[in-house]
């Protein structure tokens, strides 16, 4: 969901009495209890979540069997927000980055320390406030015990062992796609920054789906925008 989408329904939000915050475009947390509350006065199940209907009731248009513009998967339209968002060079740190964990009450040093965890917590934590994380979610292995397994698919959560699968080291980000020469993983500490990556398929370790998302999609596809070869710098 685009943050011109969030913007026209936040503006609708407050048209009807449900005050989502800031009209900023982003799916933040007034917004999410916002929608809860429109959807529990209009009698549906109070997700969070704008789906077709949600959004037949926020707007009286029909929208068939689903949205797939909206708000399918919101954890996932915040990575892909989040693209490009980098670590500050030298002893400075990136301030958003440092938000992430101030809003989860994580504790962390700066952005020198390996952050893939905190940027899957970060996506589904501001998305999604009902939805249990891991203990220590900056350990990428962590992950393997949130929500449930399910296949590599579109918006999972997927773990890979990093040095050999033995060791406690790894890598977490978000299942975006895959080729012949492997799975893309849209994820954050990829070369200092939030991008996509190839990874070997033989790296995963597990997939997880969020226990208050949407049903599985099984939905997974290759041709992911923007993929570079893994170079070892992960976290």
């Amino acid at each position: 969901m685009t943050p011109s989408e969030w913007t026209k329904v936040q503006k609708r939000l407050i048209l009807l009495g449900f005050n989502p915050g800031p009209v900023d475009g982003i799916r933040g947390r007034m917004t999410i209890g916002a929608i809860k509350n429109f959807q529990r006065s209009q009698g549906l199940v109070p997700d969070g979540i704008v789906g077709p209907l949600t959004y037949e009731a926020l707007f009286g248009e029909a929208t068939g069997a689903s949205v797939p513009s909206f708000d399918t998967l919101p954890w996932f339209d915040e990575a892909n927000r989040l693209m490009g968002t980098r670590e500050v060079a030298g002893s400075g740190n990136n301030p958003a980055i440092m938000r992430w964990a101030d809003d989860l009450d994580i504790d962390y040093e700066g952005d020198d320390v390996a952050w893939c965890g905190l940027f899957v917590a970060h996506c589904i934590g501001s998305t999604m406030p009902s939805e249990p994380l891991p203990n220590s979610p900056l350990g990428a292995r962590k992950w393997l015990g949130f929500g449930e397994a399910c296949e590599p698919q579109l918006g999972a959560v997927i773990v890979f062992w990093r040095d050999s699968r033995a060791s406690w080291k790894g890598h977490v980000g978000f299942y975006a796609g895959e080729d012949s020469r492997g799975v893309h993983c849209l994820g954050g500490n990829q070369s200092n920054a939030v991008n996509i990556k190839r990874f070997p398929r033989d790296r995963i370790l597990g997939a997880r789906w969020p226990l208050t998302g949407p049903s599985q999609s099984g939905i997974t596809f290759g041709g992911a925008r923007g993929v570079g070869d893994t170079d070892g710098d992960e976290s």
